[in-house]
Order: C-alpha cells, then sequence, then structure tokens
C-alpha cells in the first residue's frame, strides 16, 4: 500500500507538472503503471479556467478527481479494460458552474401554485393569475390561506399592476397573497388586509410600507417587513413530522435534477432542511454538491457547538450564514438608496431593516464563532452599514482570510469597491439580472444603473466577484447570467450601464473558480486541473467563438459531477 500511495502522489504530481510544460508523454507512461483511468474525455476543446493551462483537448478522472489534463494523444494512454470513454466531437468543456446564492425552492415548484415563469422571460396574464388561484381556493377550507408564487410584477401581458381587487376575485372567504419572486413584496386581498386589521389609516412599520393607490385607499402591496403583521394571521396547511420531511425531500431531489439540467454543479443553499438534504444525499438523489448558509436554529447550534465554516465533505459543506438582510429588494424597488429613487413622489429611498447597532452585535457574534458572515445588501446605505459592521468586527477579533460575504451588493461607488478589497469581502452579484430584469432598470435610470451589478469595477480592483442568481428572484440559469454580463442587454433589446461589461473569459470565471473561493473550495473545485473534482458540463457551441447575444441557447449537452454523468440532453 506504501508504494500504491507513493506512486499515485508520484502521478499526481507529474500531472501538475504537465500543466506547468513538462512533456505529457512521461506523466501518462507513469499513470498507465499503476492504474488506469476510470473516465477519459478527449477530442475536446476544454477551457480549464486554470491560468496554467487555459486550454486543453483531454483529460482523465479518477475516483471522482481529474488526474491529468493535456493533449488527446497522450491522455488516451490511461485508457484501460474498464475506462469509460468520451469522444467530446471538438465540443466545448468547462467546469461544472458554480451558483453562490440560491433558496433552491423545490418544494415550492413542486407543491405551490406557480403563477409565473420560474426559468425563463415569460409574460402572463392577471386573469390567468386569478385563475390558477381560484382553482386552489375551491379545494380549501376557508380561512386557509391561498397563495401564489414566481409573481413578476413587469411580466404582465395587462400593462397594469396587480392589486387587491384582482385579488379579491379570487375569494372572499380566503386571505389570498401573491408572493413576488423578488422575496420582499407580497399583494394581498381585502379578507388577509382585513384578518391583519390593516385599514387605509395603519401608519407604515419600521423598515416596511402598506403601499396606497391615488386616493389614498390600500392597493394590496405591502413590502418587507410590513408584512410580518399579515404572516401572523389565517391559517396554513399543516403536515406531520413526516409528511413534511417526505416535501422537503422531494423538493431538493426535484431541484438537484433541474440545477444539473442547467449545468449547475455547486450551489449556495439559503438554510432548507438539512436532515432532509443529508437523506437525500444518502439515498444517491442529490446530484450536485452544497455549501449549506445557516440561519436560525442550525446557526444557533454551530455556535453553541464550536461548528465552524468548512465542516462537512465535499457533498454537504457548512459555507456562510444564511444571508442576513440589510435592506430590501433591488427587483421590488426597496433597496435603500443614499438619494430617492428617481421620480417617484412623495421622496423615497427604500428600506433599511436593521440598525447599525444590531447589525454590529449580529455580526460579530458570528465572526467571532468563526463562521463566515454573510449579509443580504443590495443599496449603498445598505452595503456602507455591513462593510461598517464587518470592519468593526475584525478589528475587534481579527481572523485570518474570513472572506466575509455580501449577497447581491448591488449599488456601489469607488469607495464602497475599496472598503470591500481592503476588508477581503467576497461579493455574490445578480447573474441573470442583466438579461431577465432589464424591465426594471428604467426605475432606477442609466446612471444608477452604471454602479449597479458592477462585475467590471469589482474585476478591475482585483476583487474576486462571484455569480449569485438568487433564484427564486432570478432564473438560475448561468447561459443567461454569462450572456448578460457580457453584453449587459435585456430580453427588451436595452442595453444598461455598459461600463460594467465584462469579457465571456472573466464571465466564466466568475460562475466557476471565483464561486469555489466565495466558499473557502477554490483547492478542490472551480477549474479542471489535476487533483481536483472532476465536475465539468459539455456544451453544444462554444461561448468564445458565437454571437454574444446567443449565448443563453446554447445546449448542456452533459453534466459530469465527480465524474458520473449526472444530466444528459
Amino acid at each position: 500500500m506504501t508504494n500504491h500511495r507513493h506512486s499515485r502522489r508520484a502521478f499526481l504530481n507529474l500531472a501538475g507538472a504537465g500543466i506547468a510544460g513538462v512533456a505529457w508523454p512521461g506523466a501518462a507512461a507513469a499513470a498507465a503503471t499503476t492504474q488506469d483511468a476510470d473516465l477519459v474525455v478527449f477530442n475536446a476543446k476544454v477551457y480549464t479556467v486554470d491560468p496554467t493551462a487555459p486550454k486543453a483537448e483531454a483529460f482523465a478522472v479518477k475516483a471522482g478527481r481529474f488526474t491529468a489534463v493535456g493533449s488527446s494523444a497522450d491522455i488516451k494512454s490511461l485508457i484501460g479494460k474498464r475506462t469509460q470513454t468520451i469522444d467530446a466531437r471538438q465540443m466545448p468543456i468547462v467546469p461544472g458552474f458554480i451558483d453562490c446564492h440560491n433558496h433552491a425552492p423545490g418544494n415550492t415548484l413542486l407543491y405551490d401554485v406557480v403563477v409565473g415563469n420560474p426559468y425563463v422571460v415569460e409574460f402572463v396574464t392577471i386573469s390567468s393569475i386569478v385563475d390558477k388561484l381560484r382553482a386552489k381556493a375551491r379545494e380549501t377550507p376557508p380561512g386557509v390561506w391561498v397563495e401564489g408564487y414566481f409573481f413578476d410584477d413587469t411580466k404582465l401581458k395587462d400593462n397594469r399592476p396587480l392589486n387587491v381587487h384582482d385579488l379579491d376575485q379570487v375569494s372572499k372567504d380566503h386571505p389570498v397573497v401573491v408572493e413576488h419572486r423578488g422575496g420582499h413584496t407580497s399583494f394581498y386581498n381585502s379578507k388577509a388586509l382585513e384578518m391583519a386589521d390593516i385599514n387605509k389609516s395603519t401608519p407604515n412599520p419600521p423598515g416596511g410600507a402598506f403601499d396606497r393607490d391615488a386616493n389614498g385607499d390600500l392597493n394590496g402591496r405591502v413590502t418587507d417587513r410590513a408584512r410580518n403583521a399579515l404572516n401572523r394571521v389565517g391559517k396554513r396547511a399543516t403536515f406531520t413530522e413526516e409528511q413534511r420531511m417526505q416535501r422537503d425531500r422531494d423538493g431538493l431531489a426535484y431541484i438537484s435534477k433541474q440545477f444539473v439540467r442547467y449545468g449547475v454543479t455547486s450551489v449556495h443553499h439559503e438554510g432548507g432542511n438539512l436532515a432532509a438534504l443529508q437523506q437525500v444525499r444518502a439515498r444517491g438523489e442529490l446530484l450536485h454538491r452544497v455549501s449549506y448558509e445557516a440561519s436560525g436554529k442550525v446557526l444557533d447550534s454551530m455556535i453553541a457547538g464550536g461548528i465552524m465554516t468548512g465542516f462537512g465533505d465535499e457533498w454537504i459543506r457548512l459555507g456562510a450564514t444564511s444571508e442576513h438582510a440589510v435592506d430590501g429588494s433591488f427587483s421590488e424597488r426597496t433597496m435603500a438608496l443614499s438619494t430617492p429613487y428617481p421620480g417617484v413622489q412623495p421622496p423615497y429611498k427604500g428600506n433599511v431593516m436593521e440598525t447599525q447597532d444590531t447589525l454590529n452585535a449580529w455580526i460579530e457574534r458570528v465572526h467571532r464563532a468563526g463562521i463566515q458572515v454573510n449579509c443580504h445588501a443590495n443599496g449603498d446605505v445598505a452595503i456602507d452599514m455591513t462593510l461598517t459592521a464587518m470592519e468593526r468586527a475584525q478589528r475587534l477579533f481579527p481572523r485570518a482570510d474570513a472572506r466575509p460575504k455580501i449577497t447581491h451588493c448591488t449599488l456601489i461607488n469607488d469607495d464602497l469597491v475599496r472598503r470591500i478589497k481592503a476588508a477581503g469581502v467576497v461579493p455574490a452579484a445578480f447573474t441573470s439580472y442583466a438579461y431577465y430584469n432589464s424591465d426594471k432598470f428604467t426605475f432606477f435610470g442609466e446612471e444608477l444603473m452604471k454602479r449597479c451589478m458592477a462585475y467590471r469595477s469589482f474585476l478591475d480592483a482585483g476583487v474576486p466577484v462571484a455569480a449569485g442568481s438568487d433564484f427564486s428572484p432570478g432564473p438560475f440559469d448561468p447561459r443567461m447570467a454569462i450572456q448578460g454580463m457580457v453584453t449587459r442587454t435585456g430580453w427588451d433589446g436595452k442595453t444598461w450601464g455598459a461600463n460594467q461589461r465584462i469579457s465571456v473569459d472573466e464571465a466564466l470565471r466568475v460562475n466557476t473558480i471565483n464561486g469555489a473561493y466565495n466558499s473557502h473550495e477554490e483547492a478542490i473545485k472551480g477549474s479542471i486541473t489535476p487533483g481536483k473534482l472532476a465536475d465539468f458540463v459539455v456544451l453544444s457551441d462554444d461561448l468564445f467563438r458565437m454571437e454574444k447575444e446567443k449565448i443563453k441557447d446554447i445546449q448542456i449537452v452533459r453534466t459530469v459531477v465527480g465524474g458520473s454523468t449526472v444530466h444528459q440532453a
């Protein structure tokens, strides 16, 4: 065994040297004398995202990891009797895509009323929403909530907002809510508002608002913290513990299939049922790798038990915290700005959801526990607050390479970028928004959009910005993400903030190796490099050579995780 381990180490060393320029036949010969590869892929255009060898023709996989990368002729010498081979026929291959912010709402997709398209741009009618909810109400006891999900206010054919009167058509006996896919605004019927004792005279609470129409009457739209009053009323469907676990297992297994269908091989999960996730993995139904971002009882238990970020294995690892909300939403226009929203009267600057003192205390507690801090901060006001708290925690309790995470980190300025760089912060910015949500950018205007989703500014400053789709709020398709990052042009053909465009090569890095860095995993994933996990995607077209406006239409031919095919077109 000692000799075997020694020869394996020698091979890995040779393979690594080969990437740096040593002749590949030596590495291949060394491997052939020890063990055959489990998988050899050849005749490919391999974009490795490894700066020491950016391109290759082939690679070998053993025990779930890349063992050699090089020319087809060299790597074919590693083929043995039991080796699986794939002739890529000159198709491009890239590392598996990494999504650094995803709510993984498998349960919602499987079991709830979905009123909009989760994955692509699709316009729906208000009547279609009402019809779906009415059907649900017919099978729901009075007084129990009727809920719709994945609503997008700018994807309506009606060219007017959804309102309380529309939802009154669903039912007068049920509280009805339509949840915006952005997660920060909800639309209610009169029954729901009445049950919560909310009327036109009810004042707005801190961090939220009850919206009104031109006559001062409630229009049914409620934002951020103001929704708490409605969450406390009415009944919701109840399930036994086993039913709940079954639904969670089903939802996680379902969404795992969706992730790999789009070439996503690693996902940062915003909380969720950790026990169900482990059971899905034990059953062999977990097809993607998970960086689990804890909150609530799980986070409290980690702190109490001394469990730090990084605990786990290559399939499920405890990562940063779940996003700790500091302000509102970009897509729903409630994020906290230093200047009022253009054209809004009375002047409105969005919602701050946390005091500086409370934020300071939360970040200090998590940081001291050795857990990677993660805050949701969209607007420049919230980013400033978050950085202030992160800088304070590091001064009080210095920790090397802590990599505090800011999820979204949407509206920046030069000083914020400087502080982000100095503090070693790892932003996870919106990915698909530039394409999917371009119809919302008119609410901000070009001057603000020049500083939103600022990939160019981050990369130029040396900040390792990563991709965070925020699904449900945004589609998680990395092809749509890359096209939007490169073109800054939306589905409607309009371009916003072109100064923030990045190259295809940079966008690929953002969606792979930068994602691995975001979770302290760059040593094991994010590039096609000997010794790293064999997670990769075969594409139908070369994203470096095709029209940039068609990148989103590339077919995902095959997704491979740990050397095993988990999706094939």
